[in-house]
């Protein structure tokens, strides 16, 4: 078409952020839900460099643009470059059974697997065997997770609390009572991230189509299965062992 140009942009991570979450089980749908949830967003040796973040500690927030990198391996089976995208997704809070366009959902499953996610900044170590680093919370994204870029959240742009959401405006934000035994939370060395599991697993890991009550579930956190049950709106876990390296 005249006047319609096309070229290929290659990106590459600047940086990978450690969290609590080995796989995508578990992790919260949204950020900022789990306020307690921590993270450390590690450069690439190619962009260690502290002038990069000269003025960051100005801002209180940050977008990162990050890949779900966990849905690499499938669209890689299906061979790289003939992975046919879908126009539509079931989004879980939908109960799954729902069909909504990919551009009106934050489906993981999109042309160009890229996500987004405002995060909060608890500290910047601009020296040290890895600095520069950037403590944040808040952060939706699994271990390991490749990020594409850093912005700082300027809020007269990017606040606009008038927005209208869609469907999403209709659908409630619940949270689960945790029950948490003090024997199995003794079993945890590193008491500090215990305020994160509670706070993650009240926001019911589960898909949102699955209600069984006998039903056991599993979840990895910061190197612990977490075995629990849903029962009316009571989430008790009923194991924590380490898991093994």
């Amino acid at each position: 078409m005249p006047g319609v140009y096309c070229f290929y942009m290659e990106i590459k991570p600047i940086a990978y952020i450690r969290t609590a979450f080995a796989e995508k089980f578990g992790v919260p749908r949204q950020s900022g839900l789990a306020k307690s949830l921590t993270g450390v967003i590690v450069f690439e040796k190619e962009f260690r460099n502290p002038d990069a973040l000269r003025g960051l500690e100005g801002f209180s927030h940050l977008w990162l643009i990050w890949e779900f990198s966990a849905n690499r391996p499938k669209m890689e089976k299906q061979g790289r470059g003939n992975v046919e995208w879908q126009p539509t997704v079931r989004p879980p809070r939908l109960g799954g059974n729902e069909q909504m366009g990919v551009f009106a959902t934050r489906s993981p499953f999109r042309p160009n697997p890229l996500g987004l996610s405002c995060v909060k900044v608890a500290g910047i170590e601009l020296m040290g065997p890895e600095g520069p680093t950037i403590k944040v919370t808040g952060a939706d994204l699994m271990d390991g997770t490749p990020i594409y870029d850093i912005k700082p959240y300027i809020r007269y742009a990017d606040a606009r609390p008038e927005a209208i959401c869609g469907y999403v405006d209709s659908l409630e934000e619940r949270r689960l009572r945790v029950v948490l035994p003090s024997e199995l939370s003794d079993r945890i060395e590193d008491k500090t991230v215990i305020p994160s599991l509670v706070e993650t697993l009240g926001l019911d890991p589960r898909p949102s189509y699955h209600n069984d009550p006998e039903r056991e579930y599993g979840m990895a956190f910061a190197g612990y299965n977490v075995r629990f049950v849903v029962r009316d709106e009571v989430l008790t876990v009923t194991e924590i062992s380490a898991i093994e390296k």
